[in-house]
């Protein structure tokens, strides 16, 4: 990770950790590198979510391309997923996607993809972080080498036509809820279900600027829980603020987990001989319920660090067809190349359709081990993490809970932190594992 992009692209409060000068920046950067750098004019497609700021960085983009010679294509407001789509079938330069995912309206991010649709590879963000600090220079474009923008919501059109094209089944007098976090997916979600015939049922689908993911969305899935009930729903889907991840609810309203997912749809594959490789691939985070689940079906897993970005580096490199996170980022690697809510939302109803299935029949092989998990604030995370006694009595635990839990300890990628999990048949033994090691990484001096 750099300077300002993370994992997941640069993000932080409008105007304080994140301002419109650092987005004309980027517009100018990418306007020139992906253009007059190479003796051309570059095509960037933008797109955004519903938070008041994304216009401004909206506009700082489009202000920064131009000026370097670059024609901006807007999107309007549009989800992750399809700007990452358009960026590659339409064959754009690169493309740009402000949200800031799940964060509260005050945040906001610039996320951006390659030719590919692909996440901008390292080296990439790695010079357009040497811009913003002033070590590389830009021209700026002049006479008729300046750029334009151009209205391209024909673009969001298209991939609507391919979310509804991507079903293999009509929906008619199934009876959908649509949890759409007043985010990028407002309109989106609810033309792809209703062109398909589902009876579709939509809450917080009213965007102001400041509404986005407030007590609303995946990260408030309660609500939607009590919506498929009262309603009598066959299924729900809740998605996040830009709408590149899904969770569900069955009809007696528990949750589908990004787990659930990987396990109902991955067999999906299996039965019919699409699961390439045996794997699906999960990340360390994934519950231990899934992997026994999977277990009792004979497919293989592959662990990645946690981030959608590792998942889908897997996924290139294996060949592995499905991968993801427990918190609904799930990666069809045949159709996208990023997670997609929607998308996701649709391969769970082609699975309940296709197998005549309810939704809770389809999740209930996966069952949620208790879970513990506790930070602990240290001086050093290496030498806390490499300690000896502390690797001992972590190989102690797992050997204590063998087929019937796990312990994993990791670094927090931001913070001080050594992160210390346990998942076990009751939340007593978790406790008491996980309390077990935090004492011997305190007793060895290491706590901050």
């Amino acid at each position: 990770m750099g300077k300002y992009f993370g994992t997941d692209g640069f993000r932080g409060e409008a105007n304080k950790t994140l301002t419109f000068e650092h987005a004309i920046q980027i517009g100018r950067f990418l306007g020139w590198y992906y253009g007059a750098k190479q003796g051309k004019k570059a095509k960037i497609v933008i797109g955004k979510d519903t938070r008041r700021s994304s216009y401004m960085f909206e506009y700082a983009l489009c202000t920064g391309l131009v000026a370097s010679g670059a024609d901006a294509y807007i999107m309007h407001v549009t989800t992750t997923p399809s700007v990452a789509y358009i960026t590659r079938v339409d064959e754009f330069d690169c493309g740009i996607m402000i949200s800031a995912s799940h964060n509260p309206y005050y945040d906001n991010g610039i996320k951006l993809f390659n030719g590919q649709g692909e996440k901008m590879p390292e080296e990439t963000i790695l010079e357009i972080e040497d811009y913003i600090d002033g070590k590389l220079d830009v021209p700026v474009a002049e006479r008729d080498a300046i750029g334009r923008t151009v209205d391209y919501v024909s673009g969001r059109n298209r991939y609507i036509g391919h979310l509804i094209s991507m079903s293999k089944y009509g929906f008619k007098d199934v009876k959908v809820g649509l949890d759409v976090a007043n985010g990028a997916s407002w309109q989106i979600a609810k033309a792809v279900f209703d062109a398909l015939g589902a009876k579709t049922y939509v809450m917080n689908d009213s965007p102001d600027g400041y509404n986005i993911n407030t007590d609303c969305g995946s990260t408030h899935i309660e609500h939607l829980q009590k919506f498929v009930v009262e309603n009598d729903l066959d299924v729900g889907f809740a998605f996040d603020g830009d709408a590149d991840r899904c969770l569900a609810v069955d009809e007696k309203g528990n949750v589908v987990t990004g787990d659930h997912t990987l396990y109902i749809y991955g067999l999906y594959m299996k039965e019919r001989g699409k699961l390439l490789n045996n794997k699906v691939v999960t990340t360390v985070m994934s519950n231990f319920g899934l992997f026994k689940a999977l277990d009792k079906v004979g497919i293989d897993y592959d662990k990645t660090k946690v981030g959608d970005k590792y998942v889908y580096e897997n996924m290139v490199q294996t060949g592995n067809r499905i991968g993801g996170e427990q918190s609904g980022h799930i990666i069809f690697s045949k159709y996208e190349t990023t997670g997609d809510g929607i998308l996701t939302a649709l391969k769970l109803m082609e699975v309940m359709l296709a197998r005549g299935k309810k939704m809770s029949e389809l999740a209930a092989p996966v069952v949620f081990y208790p879970q513990v998990l506790k930070n602990v604030r240290v001086k050093s995370k290496p030498e806390a993490q490499n300690d000896p006694d502390v690797q001992a009595a972590v190989a102690a635990v797992g050997e204590a809970l063998g087929d019937e839990g796990r312990i994993l300890v990791r670094e927090s990628g931001t913070e001080p932190v050594i992160r210390v999990m346990v998942e076990a048949g009751s939340d007593e033994v978790c406790e008491k594992y996980v309390d077990q090691v935090i004492e011997v990484i305190k007793s060895k001096g290491h706590l901050a």
